[in-house]
């Protein structure tokens, strides 16, 4: 840095005001606008993109259908077990 509002560009030329900087020509303002957008375009369909993929139960159905097999034996075992542990109480 030069001075507060530039940066400094080594021996290639003068300093270039850093974004947000005073004294940033309109051209160069529009330029970091366009900028941020496009990137914050790219941000959002990413987002879009992994949020479709998060949501779709079918996808996720079929990539864990092991687990689910499994996670569903565990629960009757544990469902059978509690019924016939009531059942085998109120005959006492």
């Amino acid at each position: 840095m030069t001075d507060a509002g530039t940066t400094d560009t080594g021996s290639n030329g003068p300093a270039a005001p850093r974004p947000g900087a005073p004294g940033r020509t309109s051209q160069e303002i529009r330029r970091d606008i366009d900028l941020q957008q496009a990137q914050l375009a790219e941000s959002v369909v990413a987002l879009r993109t992994k949020v479709n993929e998060l949501t779709d139960w079918r996808s996720q159905l079929s990539e864990h259908r092991e687990q689910l097999i499994k996670g569903a034996a565990v629960a009757g075992f544990v469902v059978g077990t509690l019924v016939a542990v009531r059942a085998f109480r109120r005959r006492r």
